[in-house]
């Protein structure tokens, strides 16, 4: 779950994490009594959506204003907040779709001697989180990864420790760290490592993080995105959620209790089991097809979820076919054919389905289905339905 940059320096705020002050607005005119309110020579307009790169990324509307904007007076925020607030900004992270912006930041000027980048992320390979900084802060940050990435200095902490003092040093050391600034440093990432564990996060990254002439850290960003998986001890999220930031329908299979993820392909799957659902995929792809969506309708799935499931993957209009690929082990196979021809019933098919069953109660099932009169071609193993469903779009 990602939330605005706006609630993540609230969260910094809370764990003792430098952030400048700022103030969300929704109108121009917020905007410009922003600035008045902040009372410095200059402030920084700053567009709020789910992705980065907003700093280069640019209005469908007028392609000449970019997605974060310096201004010196409040004529200037409130004429650089009219331009961004109800305009469609395309990053590098939000593909040529863009997204729509509904609300802005004005914050406070910064006094910047450098720019460095810090993020936190489970390196699972290691099964720790690893802090990570870079001498190579700001915008192209992806870019020194891909080509550089020795440029990209990490340490490993346990998770019930945090980060330790002496491995704050050795970063500081790389990143060009000294005096002063090397105890804000030791604050700042203890902080911030505190955070990533207490808060659940799956990525935190501060891009730029700044250190001023002063030997401050200070974050002038905040990118975080929380593990959904623990939002059941985390009551405070559903508050933070920006539903319009999100795809339409993965808020609606997450509301039926359903995981899905939408992708670009054209053949829809409907799966029991992440793993499955994966395997699912890559499968297709072998056989030459290009997946729609993940979703899991998980081992306990009824006839109205399976039902729901079916309008989802209908609903996208790049769906060609579908594939329905069921191992049954907690779910029997009769039930979920039974589901299958319930949902097909009331969402009706116009496009090819292609079901493999296999597992608990599997020749009760494809008895079933074959004694339907729901229109579907039935496949014997996983490679059998990929091939077949594949071939329904040649």
């Amino acid at each position: 779950m990602n939330i605005h940059e706006y609630q993540g320096k609230q969260l910094f705020k809370q764990f003792g994490v430098n952030v400048l002050e700022n103030r969300v607005c929704k109108t121009a005119d917020e905007a410009a009594a922003a600035f008045d309110d902040l009372g410095g020579p200059v402030a920084v307009v700053k567009s709020q959506i789910h992705a980065g790169g907003r700093g280069k990324g640019t209005f469908k509307e007028q392609p000449s204003q970019h997605g974060v904007q310096l201004v010196k007076s409040a004529e200037e925020a409130k004429q650089a907040a009219a331009n961004m607030l109800g305009n469609t900004l395309v990053t590098i992270q939000t593909g040529e779709a863009g997204k729509v912006v509904n609300q802005i930041i004005v914050e406070a000027g910064c006094d910047i001697a450098t720019e460095l980048y810090l993020g936190v992320v489970l390196d699972r390979e290691n099964k720790k989180p690893v802090l990570m900084c870079s001498q190579e802060g700001g915008v192209e940050i992806e870019k020194v990864a891909h080509e550089t990435p020795e440029k990209i200095f990490k340490e490993h902490f346990d998770p019930a420790q945090g980060i330790e003092s002496y491995q704050v040093r050795k970063l500081c050391g790389k990143l060009g760290i000294t005096g002063k600034a090397v105890r804000a440093a030791d604050k700042f990432m203890k902080a911030l490592c505190k955070l990533y564990v207490e808060c659940d996060c799956a990525l935190m990254e501060v891009n730029p993080l700044v250190v001023t002439n002063g030997g401050e850290l200070v974050a002038l960003d905040a990118k975080i995105n929380f593990d959904s998986n623990a939002g059941y001890r985390h009551k405070e999220w559903a508050e933070m959620r920006d539903l319009s930031e999100e795809e339409e329908s993965e808020v609606r299979a997450s509301t039926a209790g359903l995981s899905y993820v939408k992708l670009e392909g054209n053949i829809g799957c409907l799966v029991n089991g992440a793993g499955l659902a994966m395997s699912t995929m890559d499968i297709i792809k072998l056989h030459g097809g290009k997946p729609a969506n993940f979703l899991d309708v998980g081992g306990g799935a009824n006839a109205e979820q399976v039902t729901e499931a079916f309008q989802i993957i209908l609903s996208d209009k790049n769906v060609k076919a579908v594939l329905v690929n069921i191992f049954g082990g907690i779910m029997k196979c009769s039930t979920i054919a039974e589901a299958i021809v319930t949902a097909a019933k009331s969402v009706g098919f116009e496009v090819p389905l292609v079901v493999r069953l296999e597992g608990t109660e599997v020749e009760q099932g494809r008895k079933i289905l074959e004694e339907s009169d729901v229109d579907l071609i039935t496949a014997t193993d996983l490679t059998d339905a990929a091939e077949k469903v594949v071939a329904t779009l040649s």
